[in-house]
């Protein structure tokens, strides 16, 4: 069935008369019902009831008709969707991230860039779950990740962004918020929150502070959660600072210890494109000249 198919099907099932259908769709009537025998017997099923009346849907044909429309729709918008891109840019690179602030100068460098080269797509793509499943399935083009998440992954070229600190998120009006860096002995009598996600590094200053301080600890799911659960005054969290959107909800403050988190830039190990690693370039210096704040 193509889209011929689906335009003949869905005008028949309109005008409910194959001869006012075929004059509506410039075509014969034998060529009209030729097309819709071929998609029911594609289908095995009966689309339409015939009668000296005209035609009528059968209700699997109803049913049919009911995503069909849909699925039309949603094709009709994606080659418009591309036409348009067609008639503009002459090349696409997608970026893949698990969440905004993780590049946060991108917008910046999307800009710039975008102005040397307006017949280029830039597309962020934010999958929190599965962005390194998408760059590995050739959906993205660059890709930000914590460097423990890619190692021994061949076909991924990385490039080192920066460190990222691990930071205390806590409220505004907390007395650890006045503090311009938090200490271990900081935290004692506050109940801390772990998990969520966190990578080997985090997981590994987290246990070492529950070890160290004695103090109460409970389970968060996901970032999200956490952050829902800091604003209900649940607790405080340790998290990777490039975590950190600068919603004035909450505060951002680094933690004593000498543990990092290593981020890169990934790029396909295979793809040689110059503007792809132009763009790569421009990422990292704009990253690394104007290092993500969490003061």
């Amino acid at each position: 069935m193509d889209l011929n198919d689906m335009d003949y099907i869905l005008e028949l099932a309109q005008t409910r008369n194959f001869s006012r259908a075929a004059e509506n769709l410039f075509i014969s009537q034998p060529s009209l019902s030729y097309h819709i025998r071929s998609v029911e017997t594609e289908l095995g099923v009966p689309i339409f009831s015939r009668s000296g009346r005209g035609a009528a849907l059968t209700p699997a044909g109803e049913q049919f008709c009911v995503t069909l429309r849909n699925v039309r729709q949603e094709l009709k918008a994606a080659i418009e969707q591309a036409q348009n891109f067609g008639s503009r840019y002459t090349q696409a690179i997608r970026v893949g991230m698990s969440c905004r602030s993780a590049l946060f100068h991108l917008p910046e460098v999307i800009h710039s860039f975008t102005e040397q080269h307006p017949d280029v797509s830039v597309t962020p793509v934010f999958s929190p779950d599965h962005s390194l499943e998408l760059f590995l399935k050739g959906e993205t083009d660059l890709l930000f990740a914590m460097e423990v998440e890619i190692r021994q992954v061949p076909e991924i070229q990385p490039l080192p962004l920066y460190q990222s600190p691990i930071c205390l998120i806590t409220l505004p009006d907390d007395p650890l918020a006045a503090k311009k860096r938090i200490r271990m002995k900081d935290l004692t009598g506050h109940t801390l929150m772990v998990g969520g996600g966190s990578p080997p590094i985090l997981r590994h200053v987290q246990q070492r502070v529950l070890h160290d301080t004695g103090m109460e600890y409970f389970t968060s799911a996901d970032h999200d959660t956490t952050l829902t659960n800091v604003a209900a005054r649940r607790g405080v969290c340790l998290a990777p600072g490039f975590l950190n959107d600068h919603n004035p909800a909450f505060a951002w403050i680094p933690f004593d210890c000498p543990e990092t988190i290593p981020c890169v830039l990934c790029l396909h190990r295979d793809d040689r494109r110059p503007l792809v690693l132009e763009l790569a370039e421009q990422i990292r210096a704009a990253e690394q000249a104007l290092p993500q704040s969490v003061t």
